[in-house]
């Protein structure tokens, strides 16, 4: 594994800087670095969409002839690293990263000719209906039934954690169509608008106060037999596809880097217990070190992880590796940032910041009032949003089994 770039590599390093530096505006910059959670503020997720798909770089991963970019992976790579270190506001993953690879893989070529190039303009805005509120980590359990009538599936149940649910205009879903042998079959992956007539939408008061995730409500929701991905009762297998780029495929090691280096600046200005700057109490410059060097140990292991894709090999179980040790990571680095933020980081001020979602059961203070800088206020919402890290996209448990299995043999 060759750790330096080509000559070639750094000339497009180059030329993505010089986009984000001409493109990101002060208010998207702010967008992306008072964001707290990995979802940024809508309307600025999708102005920054928009810039990027004119460039045509709005869904690097896709195929060229349905709007993708022509890139190695150590271009994919640079792109997404480079974003991350410039403090651009992520777009939301359900669409672009997602749903449209399974559209791809699976869809009709009438379904590819709507959904793609409405995806890409944000014309068709997606959420994802996959959890139950008994079927969360055991997706395949779930209950949700769709009934076969006609030329349509008449769907009854909820689903619940569902992000985005007031911004989509389509959810993809998982819906039992039958009952098999096997938990896994009778399962069906379809598409819907959601203003289809028995949807209601219920909006979850996050621990942050934010109302990022809903929980949706289905009486008798008619949908067209023409809206399934794939085959009825083989929306496993569409699943299971689609949950390869939602655990995978990003730098995930710059934006810990950059918290990182927030925290250490922010500590040299912070009084620690003896009344110095934190960054000089040992015991705090102990914990600092630590997540720094975890950081490189991720960043190097996602260069590894690069350089078997980039030769035409499988990740395979590195992929759940990596989704541990980037959440485990990210929830001690938000853990060292609230310690970091002192007395002025336990203010619950979200005015302050920029939140994926609103924040309804908060009056903010007439005259706008902070207590202390904007990443203070940032500090406690990033840390709770955060303890929800290592339980979605398939929980770390779930992920250590099957480390135990593929990589131990156990």
């Amino acid at each position: 594994m060759d750790l330096e770039w080509s000559e070639r590599d750094r000339a497009f390093r180059d030329e993505v800087r010089a986009f984000l530096d001409d493109k990101l505006t002060p208010d998207l910059r702010a967008a992306g670095r008072l964001m707290t959670s990995v979802y940024a503020d809508h309307e600025a997720s999708m102005a920054w969409q928009a810039i990027l798909h004119e460039r045509g770089w709005a869904a690097p991963a896709w195929p060229v002839e349905y709007g993708g970019c022509d890139w190695t992976l150590t271009q994919h790579y640079i792109f997404s690293r480079e974003s991350q270190l410039a403090g651009a506001p992520s777009l939301s993953p359900m669409g672009i990263k997602m749903v449209a690879h399974a559209i791809i893989r699976f869809g009709t070529e009438e379904q590819k000719a709507f959904f793609l190039p409405r995806i890409l303009t944000g014309e068709v805005f997606f959420c994802q209906g996959y959890s139950e509120p008994e079927s969360g980590s055991d997706l395949a359990s779930l209950q949700m039934a769709a009934v076969s009538d006609g030329d349509d599936l008449v769907l009854t149940g909820s689903k619940i954690w569902t992000t985005h649910a007031t911004e989509a205009n389509w959810m993809f879903a998982l819906v039992r169509t039958s009952r098999l042998e096997r938990k896994q079959q009778g399962i069906t992956f379809v598409l819907f608008e959601m203003d289809t007539p028995g949807i209601e939408v219920h909006p979850l008061v996050m621990t942050s106060g934010e109302e990022v995730q809903s929980q949706v409500f289905f009486d008798g929701v008619r949908v067209p037999k023409a809206n399934v991905l794939g085959d009825i009762d083989d929306g496993w297998t569409v699943a299971k596809y689609l949950l390869e780029f939602e655990r995978g495929g990003g730098a995930t090691a710059p934006a810990l880097q950059v918290m990182a280096e927030e925290i250490a600046t922010a500590a040299t200005h912070q009084p620690g217990p003896d009344g110095g700057p934190l960054i000089e109490d040992p015991a705090f410059a102990r914990k600092l070190a630590d997540l720094r060097i975890r950081t490189e140990v991720l960043e190097i292991l996602e260069f590894r992880t690069l350089a078997v894709v980039a030769e035409g090999g499988n990740p395979g179980p590195a992929s759940s590796m990596l989704k541990v040790i980037s959440t485990e990571l990210s929830q001690a680095i938000t853990e060292l940032a609230l310690e970091t933020a002192g007395p002025r980081g336990r203010v619950y001020q979200p005015h302050a910041t920029r939140p994926g979602g609103p924040v309804t059961e908060y009056e903010p203070p007439a005259d706008g009032y902070v207590s202390g800088a904007p990443w203070q206020a940032v500090a406690p919402l990033r840390y709770f949003n955060d303890r929800a890290g290592s339980i979605y996209a398939g929980s770390n448990e779930i992920q250590r089994n099957i480390l135990a299995k593929a990589a131990l043999g156990l």
